[in-house]
Formats: structure tokens, sequence, C-alpha cells
């Protein structure tokens, strides 16, 4: 690793300098535009290998559809038990009533379209976060052009879309992305957040909207309100010679990001009597009594969960098969071995480092939480810092070559797989699943 204070792209008229057309208008234009193919082209491609069911009807597990129609209705909870379709599947019962045990606020967002409708299951919930799938790679590509635009990346413009393109058909997000259903729907929309939070967060520039991202995403998927190292090394880099400003920036990051949290906490205190409790701890699970006795977050969990991470592989000699993915979800570096890039980089400039610490502020709750992710294709919690893992391959500055892109058209063929047949009628043999989560590995 190099940590000299070279600068951080060639100098004018070197080689591989980063060709841009003259201007800032048009330069933005293109990132804009380009952002927006990114968008469509993700789009359709997860569209075309999402089921046939999503279009058709709602999902089984619309619980996102279902918290915003008791809102509608001035309710905290279901008013009843859930519907049966649901299964009773992660509905948190305090009391004599139901509730949705998740973080709200994708509800927020498809709460129109249920008023709109009418009903609940009138909404076709898995197709509504279906459209909000390519916002995160196409926010990503903006991200990645910002740090190259402050010359702390050498990658070129077509580097980081090619990193964009990686990031949505080359990780775990193309099979979470086309499932619909209330875990896979978060991450949709965590995914988003989390890339418009980096793109804000980036040289502090503009805080109001990254605190605003950083309290939704806590209010999607709670691990991202660990984001924060990113933001206050940003800042602090950037205004340590004005404290007057550098205090400014402070403050209009954190208002927005209270206001969230204060919001939550509230909804959470007026279900629960508990201003920290989402519910979970009230789940009817078959392994409620290990959340009983060790708590959702435990040490205990951790050899578990980082036995998934790292070393989750397909079982050989399967029955009826050629192989088979536990439910727990194939390791990490199986689905996507491009991050090797992230983890060995040619050199390691502050903004690596700042964005190292906040892919592991993001990932250790999850290590440490009493679920592996189950059931997935592969560990879906990635998806919370994954973005800042595709940020620091760039700014990491190891050459993309062959074998970047052969791991990377390798991942892309892994994780298509997983799109194409994860939880679809016809390819269960290609699966382990059973109930107890005991099995992580395959038996003797």
């Amino acid at each position: 690793m190099d940590h000299s204070a070279t600068p951080e792209i060639p100098a004018a008229g070197a080689a591989g300098e980063r060709p841009e057309p003259s201007g800032e208008a048009p330069r933005a234009s293109r990132r804009a535009a380009i952002a927006l193919a990114l968008y469509a082209l993700v789009t359709l491609v997860y569209g075309a290998s999402a089921s046939r069911e999503l279009f058709a009807v709602h999902t089984p597990f619309n619980h996102y559809a279902l918290l915003a129609e008791a809102w509608l209705h001035g309710r905290l909870d279901l008013g009843g038990p859930p519907p049966a379709y649901a299964g009773g599947n992660d509905f948190a019962v305090f009391g004599d009533r139901t509730y949705v045990s998740f973080p709200p606020f994708p509800a927020v967002l498809i709460a129109p379209l249920v008023k709109l409708a009418g009903s609940a299951e009138r909404v076709r919930d898995g197709q509504f976060f279906l459209a909000f799938a390519g916002v995160g790679p196409a926010v990503l590509f903006l991200a990645l052009e910002r740090l190259s635009a402050s010359r702390r990346s050498r990658r070129t413009q077509a580097e980081n879309a090619a990193l964009a393109l990686l990031f949505a058909f080359g990780s775990v997000y193309w099979f979470s992305a086309v499932q619909g259903t209330v875990w896979f729907a978060a991450h949709v929309v965590g995914v988003a957040l989390a890339c418009i939070y980096l793109y804000c967060a980036l040289d502090a520039a503009h805080p109001l909207a990254a605190g605003l991202a950083l309290g939704l995403g806590f209010a999607t998927r709670t691990p991202l309100g660990f984001a924060l190292p990113l933001f206050l090394c940003e800042a602090l880099r950037v205004g340590r010679s004005d404290p007057r400003t550098l205090a400014r920036r402070l403050a209009l990051f954190a208002a927005p990001a209270a206001l969230v949290l204060a919001a939550l906490l509230w909804h959470n205190h007026a279900r629960f009597g508990d201003a920290a409790e989402f519910g979970h701890r009230y789940l009817h699970i078959a392994w409620r009594a290990r959340i009983e006795k060790w708590g959702l977050f435990s040490y205990h969990y951790l050899p578990r969960n980082l036995a998934v991470v790292l070393t989750s592989l397909p079982y050989t000699h399967a029955e009826g098969a050629p192989f088979q993915i536990n439910a727990h979800g194939l390791a990490l570096w199986v689905t996507t071995p491009i991050y090797a890039w992230a983890l060995w980089p040619r050199r390691t400039p502050p903004v690596f480092w700042a964005l190292a610490a906040t892919a592991a502020a993001v990932a250790l709750p999850s290590l440490f939480y009493q679920n592996s992710g189950w059931i997935q294709f592969g560990y879906r919690f990635s998806n919370d810092f994954a973005p800042f893992l595709f940020a620091m391959i760039a700014v990491g500055g190891r050459r993309f070559g062959a074998p970047f892109y052969a791991l990377g058209a390798v991942a892309i063929a892994v994780n298509a797989f997983g799109a194409l047949t994860f939880q679809r009628a016809g390819f269960e043999r290609f699966y382990f699943f059973e109930r107890t989560q005991r099995v992580l590995h395959q038996p003797d």
C-alpha cells in the first residue's frame, strides 16, 4: 500500500488522465444523463428478472402496505390479526394487538399509493419497490464521479459506470431487488438512502440532505444509522480551518437526523411503551427463546454470522441437483469476489479510511444480530455497507485489469443465478432449507 503524499491523479496531459468535456455545466449534464441511463437499464433488467407474480398481485409479505393502511385508519396496530396470506410472519404481538415490527420509512413511501388504491391488498407492493431499485446504483455512480472530480479517485467515467453496474448485477443487491417482500423492500430503500448519504456526505457538501438521508436510513435499515463516520471525517477535513463553518455544517447535518430519530422514538413508545423497541422482541417466531435468552444483539451470535459471511459455500453431492445453497446464504467473497479490491488497495488516502470506518460501523450491528439474514441467496445484510465498499474500490487505486473484470463477470453470473432462482417455483432443489436455522454447513 502506498501511504505517500503523491498526487491522487496524474498531472494534466499525463497518460491515463481523466478526459472530461470543458466547462462544469456540460460535465454535470453528462453525469446526470449517464445516471439516468443507469437507472433505466438497471430497472429494465430487474423487471425482466423478477417473477411474473410481482406484477400481477401484491406480495404475501406486504407489511409496509399494511402499516400504511393502519396509519390511514388512524391506528398504530393492524386493528386485528394479520391477513392469513402473510402466515403470521414477523409480526409483533404486544398485549392483544398486532404490529408491524420493521422500521417504518418504506411505509411512508407507499402510503400515498395505498390511499389511492383504497386498501393494502390492492397495491402491488413488489412492483412499487422495484421502481426504486435502480436509484441506488445510479446515485452510487454520481458519488463515484464526485470522488473523481475532487481528484481523490483516479477512476474514469467509464470505470465509475462499470462499478455502479457491478454493484447492481455483481452483488447480492440483484437478488434482493427482485423479491419485493418486506425484508428485501427495506434493502432497496436502504441502498438508495445509503448512496444518497454517500453522495451528500462527500466534502460535507450537502449537510442537510446527508443528515436527512442518514436519519431516514435508520428509519429503514437501523444499521445505516451508524454510517456517521464518513460525514464527520469529511466535515472535519474541509472545515478544520474555519470552526464557524464546521459548526454550521454539523448543525445542519444533525437537525434532520434528530427530527427523524425523535419521530421514531415517539412511534416506538406509543406502540410498546419503550422508545428503543421496534417490536422484534415481541415477534411470534420459532426462535423467540434464543432472543429471550441472549437478546437481539449478542457476542453469542458473532461466530455463526461470521461463518455465513466468510465460509458458507454451495453443498456438493446434493440429491437431485448439481449443488445446493444453504438458506443462510453464500459467503460474501463467493457472491462478490471483487471486494478483494477494497481490502487490497494500492493507495489509502484519508477518504479510504473514512469509508472503511463507515463500512465497519454499519456492518458490525448485523454481525452481532440474532439472525444471519436467513432466508437468503447471499448475505443480504451486506447491502447496508456495500456502497461504501464500492467507493473504497474506487479510491483504492488498484488497476481494473483482466482479473478484475473476469471476477466481475463471475460475480454477475453467480448473482444472476440467485436473482432468477431464489424462492422461485421449480428451483427448490437448488436450495437447502432447514427451519431450525442451526445447520450452517453441509452435514457429513
